[in-house]
């Protein structure tokens, strides 16, 4: 999987790692994007077809890369463990990206609270055990 050994280290340790592995995923979710956005809107030639794959790839690279190393180096100068400020932070700063990418403040300042929202709350998940899926545990 793309995230293996992701969370087996504490916040703030092993950046480039985890750097790494947030670009790995961004890009995969890019492409996948990409790859949906080509069938949905057939373009004109192969040379934009091209340019919107790589376009949307590394875009949604550049917003994994962004959302790992603020993450990462957030944790390790507040030296904080296992908080979920870190992870909305590193959201923010990804939503903030995607606002510049599209020259629209209100893109960056929603994209800043979905994203921030969304990492916090999977790092809560994450700590407390929630499940998306599956029986529940009694």
């Amino acid at each position: 999987m793309v995230l293996d050994g992701y969370w087996d280290s504490a916040d703030g340790d092993q950046c480039p790692t985890k750097t790494w592995q947030a670009t790995r995923l961004g890009a995969g979710l890019g492409l996948v994007g990409s790859a949906y956005h080509i069938v949905a809107m057939p373009p004109t030639n192969a040379i934009d077809a091209i340019q919107r794959g790589v376009n949307g790839t590394l875009t949604m690279a550049t917003v994994g890369a962004i959302f790992g190393i603020t993450t990462c180096l957030t944790a390790h100068f507040r030296d904080t463990n296992d908080d979920p400020l870190n992870y909305f932070i590193g959201g923010c700063a990804s939503g903030i990206f995607l606002g510049v990418r599209a020259h629209s403040y209100m893109t960056g300042t929603a994209a800043c609270l979905c994203l921030g929202a969304v990492a916090s709350l999977t790092k809560m998940g994450k700590m407390e055990g929630w499940r998306l899926s599956g029986p529940p545990k009694l």
